[in-house]
């Protein structure tokens, strides 16, 4: 008996938790299991070349909101090519209406809902041994001999100490993010989230994760991925695990966790000011401001709270911090989402993520979509079109703001010129969407630009739709770029001082080992033209030093300075080039 586990997983980097979690719990029959991992932009003949190869007598196919389209048009070709085939789904995108997915793809022969680790051991002895009926096990929903669709009783939640580690092949996954589980469930019962559908929290025993992260970290892993609704919910289990990673850091591996602010303690927060930068990340889902929203979505939260725990950790310089927002949510219209954005990004996240809903099958809001006018597509993943308050048109916006945001917040590079951009607007919500509209006038949506296109784009914006200090914003645009990485070819819009004059200047002060000593002493060992390969000098006619601890816009000294950026010592947490202003 052959089986063939398929995950179509949305980037190569991602790797498939669900597959190995069965696999290792259903090791007794490991000799039949087969695991194959697509990606989503798999080409279709090449994903189905891939699947007849195996010549399975079974497959499944682990279903995400992300890779169902994918899977449903596979479906039919594969019951063409392999007539003789059992197909099974499972996952949370199958969990919910099982009966309806044999109406829309007649070829599946069983459905598994919920957890599917003891589910699936009970299907190989179905398989394998012939020692169990299908009858007989709980959590499926099934085909049988005479074309019927039967549903078993629900299955019972798991244990989860009783699944051992899975990461036997982990010496291949190098270039792959690591997904691990420490808990199931949530403590909360948002109604856009399948979590809120789980009862209570289940946690796997402290001393098992610890043994676990020491396999992660003995292997030098460069990113584990905690895949727990709220890794804190525990507040004391966290914090345990928190200090054990302290305890043994390697120095190279990176801890990403989601975690409710406003379940942080002050011994959480004490525990964590001494982490090393970039231990830990934390993805924090605040999703709304609006209390009316929050009651409509069954979320607890309290913003004055979780902005000041937010504030606290981002004080320690210490932790990356991803803050979510949620557009289409009931309630939520144009003006109380404006002030939604603008209470989070006041507090300056890392990455202010703004993603749209997804009415998933089986949640709440899927539920009450016709109460609160949700109107989302049909097929996966489901994301929300309008709603009552918010209209197509206004939704189409804040794609475009997404996009904004992610080129000039989130990637980081234009710190400085966004804060100067922001000071020109009444919100920063007003800057990106001008920005946006000013992007899709330009035609700009329509083709794919360089980075240093982006440093262009912005000072022609800034000239054109404010009544900004254009060269200064061509000096901070300069400057976002020079602690980024060693100016070579600078976009011309940039240019303000002729560096060319200052060529002699910077030549002697490489060569002047003072120099070297006082404003870049990490490279004192190293000679003078590998130096110049490791560090930059570039002369504006700013003080953007004292500008960028004040942010002062409206009173920045006129003075020309020369800046030393140094790439060889980097902000840990950012990646910036360390900086200081020199004298020639």
């Amino acid at each position: 008996m052959k089986i063939l586990m398929v995950a179509a997983n949305a980037k190569f980097i991602h790797s498939s938790l669900a597959l190995r979690s069965i696999q290792k719990y259903c090791e007794k029959y490991s000799v039949h299991i087969n695991n194959l991992e697509l990606t989503i932009n798999h080409n279709e003949n090449q994903a189905l070349k891939s699947i007849y190869e195996e010549s399975p007598d079974v497959i499944a196919f682990s279903c995400y909101i992300w890779n169902m389209e994918m899977i449903e048009k596979l479906i039919p070709i594969i019951a063409k090519i392999l007539p003789d085939t059992k197909i099974i789904l499972g996952g949370p995108e199958v969990s919910y209406n099982s009966e309806k997915l044999f109406e829309e793809i007649p070829q599946i022969d069983i459905v598994i809902e919920g957890e599917g680790e003891e589910t699936w051991y009970e299907l190989l002895e179905h398989y394998v041994d012939k020692s169990r009926e299908l009858k007989q096990i709980d959590g499926i929903v099934y085909r049988d001999s005479s074309g019927d669709i039967r549903r078993n009783a629900p299955r019972m939640p798991l244990d989860l100490n009783k699944i051992p580690f899975v990461y036997d092949d982990i010496g291949k996954l190098d270039n792959r993010i690591i997904y691990y589980e420490a808990s199931r469930g949530c403590p909360f019962s948002c109604q856009y989230c399948l979590s809120s559908i789980d009862k209570g929290v289940r946690f796997l025993e402290l001393p098992r994760v610890c043994e676990d992260m020491k396999i992660f970290l003995d292997h030098e892993v460069k990113q584990v991925k905690f895949v727990d609704r709220t890794f804190n919910a525990n507040i004391k289990y966290a914090i345990s695990i928190w200090e054990f990673l302290k305890e043994n850091d390697n120095g190279i591996t990176n801890f990403h966790f989601e975690i409710a602010a406003d379940l942080m303690t002050k011994e959480a927060l004490e525990c964590l000011k001494d982490a090393r930068p970039n231990l830990f990340q934390f993805e924090i889902g605040v999703q709304s401001t609006n209390p009316d929203v929050l009651t409509a979505i069954q979320r607890k939260m309290d913003f004055e709270e979780v902005a000041s725990v937010v504030n606290k950790i981002k004080s320690f310089g210490n932790i990356h911090q991803h803050l979510d927002l949620i557009a289409g949510l009931p309630k939520e219209d144009m003006d109380s989402f404006r002030k939604s954005f603008n209470d989070v990004i006041e507090i300056r996240p890392e990455k202010l993520q703004l993603g749209f809903l997804k009415v998933l099958k089986g949640s709440g809001l899927n539920r009450d979509a016709g109460k609160y006018g949700l109107i989302y597509k049909d097929i996966a993943p489901y994301e929300i079109l309008y709603t009552k308050v918010l209209s197509y048109d206004e939704m189409l916006k804040l794609h475009s703001i997404e996009d904004m945001l992610d080129k000039f917040y989130n990637s980081g590079r234009f710190e400085y010129s966004m804060e100067y951009l922001f000071s020109l607007y009444p919100s920063p919500f007003d800057a990106m969407e001008d920005l946006a509209l000013y992007w899709e006038e330009c035609g700009y949506h329509k083709v794919k630009h360089s980075k240093n296109a982006h440093y262009n784009i912005l000072i022609d914006f800034t000239k054109a739709r404010t009544g900004a200090n254009i060269e200064l914003m061509k000096e901070l645009a300069r400057f976002d770029l020079a602690i980024h990485e060693k100016l070579i070819n600078i976009p011309k819009k940039l240019l303000t001082v002729d560096q060319g004059k200052y060529k002699e200047a910077i030549k002697e002060f490489y060569n002047n080992k003072d120099n070297i000593d006082k404003y870049l002493p990490q490279l004192s060992k190293f000679t003078s033209v590998q130096i110049n390969r490791m560090a930059h000098i570039e002369v504006f006619q700013f003080d953007l030093p004292s500008l960028t601890r004040t942010l002062d816009f409206a009173n920045v000294s006129e003075e020309v300075t020369a800046i030393v950026f140094n790439y060889h010592n980097r902000d840990p947490l950012t990646s910036d080039a360390d900086y200081n202003t020199i004298k020639f």
